[in-house]
């Protein structure tokens, strides 16, 4: 019997599937981030722990060895398309094939299956994406250096990088922005703390902002908000496709731009999605 792995792996953590020919879908699996741009090696350790623990539930972990190298895999992952095949193909799976694409895509074919439509996947990173007579347009999924706007991550840097704007008198010192830098213990803590963060660092402090009235908070997502907006205008070129918000932040922005577009639930998940891309490699 042939199974299929499902693979959806972003910055926060990594979740695997194994179904039959017939879609049902016999183990789960989860491990720890699988953003291939920040961390390849990471990433192919956690996608293997997650897949090996899917198999182990599917078919028992005596077996898990012996049907690993006979997976058809489709993987959907942060970070796919800034990286080269050569690179991926380095993590040596041992899978029998593998697809491999970005979250968008996977969550794309998830949550609108053949329809038309837009994803807006916003969690740690972000990454945009359209599908419209079977064809299908990816923005975005940079990562946090040149991109992912409206993250998580990007959310926690703006707000870091906002406090050092207000020592230098850029804008007013409130108190969001006086707790972030006693905790850090100074203005030089931040910045140490950033030479080292990595995307799902700053994204921890994406809450305190979601959850502060502070206008330091407000104007840090008042600007999230128009960028993901802008994205999914950019996406519309001028026409009203109904678009689906997933990934953590998604509820976020579905909530604060509901009278924008029809705004639908996805009828599948990314791992949904990664599933079917693994038929399609079959």
């Amino acid at each position: 019997m042939t199974f299929f792995l499902g693979i959806d792996g972003g910055g926060t953590g990594c979740r695997a599937a194994v179904a039959d020919s017939s879609g049902r879908i016999l183990g789960r699996g989860s491990s720890g981030p699988a953003n291939v741009t920040s961390d390849l090696p990471t990433a192919g350790q956690n996608i293997l722990a997650a897949a090996r623990a899917a198999l182990a539930e599917a078919v028992g972990p005596d077996a898990v060895e012996a049907e690993l190298p006979r997976l058809v895999a489709g993987l959907g992952l942060a970070g796919a398309n800034t990286i080269s095949a050569g690179a991926f193909a380095s993590l040596r799976l041992p899978f029998a094939r593998i697809r491999v694409e970005t979250d968008a895509i996977s969550a794309l074919r998830g949550a609108l299956w053949g329809g038309d439509g837009i994803v807006a996947a916003v969690g740690t990173g972000s990454v945009f994406a359209r599908q419209r007579n079977g064809e299908v347009r990816q923005i975005g999924g940079w990562g946090l250096v040149l991109g992912d706007e409206g993250s998580g991550a990007a959310i926690g840097r703006a707000i870091l990088a906002r406090a050092l704007r207000a020592v230098d008198g850029f804008v007013p010192l409130t108190p969001l922005l006086q707790a972030l830098i006693a905790d850090h213990g100074d203005p030089a803590g931040i910045v140490t703390f950033a030479k080292s963060a990595r995307p799902a660092d700053f994204a921890a402090l994406a809450p305190r902002v979601l959850e502060s009235s502070d206008h330091a908070a407000c104007a840090v997502m008042d600007c999230a908000i128009a960028d993901v907006a802008a994205a999914v205008d950019l996406l519309q070129e001028g026409m009203r496709l109904p678009v689906v918000f997933i990934g953590g932040l998604g509820p976020v922005y579905a909530r604060a731009l509901a009278d924008r577009w029809e705004i639908r639930e996805p009828l599948g998940s990314s791992l949904d999605g990664a599933l079917l891309l693994a038929r399609e490699e079959a």
